[in-house]
Formats: structure tokens, C-alpha cells, sequence
């Protein structure tokens, strides 16, 4: 599974495109509030269960975030360690805190320089 080149695209983009939909979602569900601001205080005789659903399923999709931001984390941190490529010199080490400072960004770097273009490398050669 580590060297399968579907799960690792997956791992370095879905953190990415998940929390750029979020942040779509979020403000899409921002800006209908905000719009709507007179219809709401006028129509306040009944309980806000929508803005509540809405509420607990933006905490939904925060828990798969979190959930598939880690899941990714621990997969490029494991293909790093395994990577005969870093054993020299500190580029491990420089690696990992890359994945733990910059997150989803680092993890994406990664895979375009060291997992994509060492891949085209080996087909040149072969």
C-alpha cells in the first residue's frame, strides 16, 4: 500500500481538496446567514434545529479532516523512513518537520519531488 502510486495521490490530495471544500461550505453557509440576517429575527418563534443541523454536520466534516489529515501524516511519514533516497545526510529529518509544520502542503511537496519525479526518473532509465 505504501508504494501503490494510487493511495499515495490520494494521501497527498485529499487533505487539500477536502479542506478547500470545507472552506467553501463554510463560508457559503456564512454568507446565506448573513444575508438573511431580517428574515431571521423576524421568524425567531420557532427553534433554530436547521442552523444546529448545519452546525453538527460542519463538526462532522471537521472530525474527517482531522481524521484523513493524520491518516496522511503517519502514510508519508512512514514512506519517508522506508525512502532509501533519505537515508543520507539530514533530508529525513527535514522532511518530517516539513510534514509536521506545514501540514496537508508539505505532504504534497513531497510526493511532486520525491515520490512523482523520482517515478518519471526510474521510467527514463528502464
Amino acid at each position: 500500500m505504501i508504494h501503490n502510486k494510487y493511495w499515495q495521490a490520494f494521501f497527498a490530495l485529499s487533505p487539500i481538496i477536502i479542506l478547500f471544500i470545507m472552506m467553501l461550505g463554510y463560508f457559503g453557509f456564512l454568507f446565506s446567514v448573513l444575508g438573511n440576517i431580517p428574515e431571521l429575527e423576524q421568524a425567531h418563534d420557532g427553534p433554530p434545529e436547521l442552523i444546529m443541523e448545519w452546525i453538527g454536520s460542519f463538526f462532522i466534516v471537521i472530525f474527517l479532516v482531522i481524521l484523513l489529515s493524520v491518516a496522511s501524516l503517519v502514510f508519508f511519514i512512514v514512506h519517508a523512513v522506508q525512502n532509501p533516497n533519505l537515508k543520507q545526510g539530514h533530508m529525513l529529518l527535514l522532511w518530517i518537520l516539513l510534514f509536521i509544520f506545514v501540514g496537508g502542503l508539505g505532504e504534497l511537496i513531497y510526493w511532486l519531488v520525491e515520490i512523482v519525479s523520482k517515478r518519471n526518473e526510474n521510467e527514463l532509465l528502464e
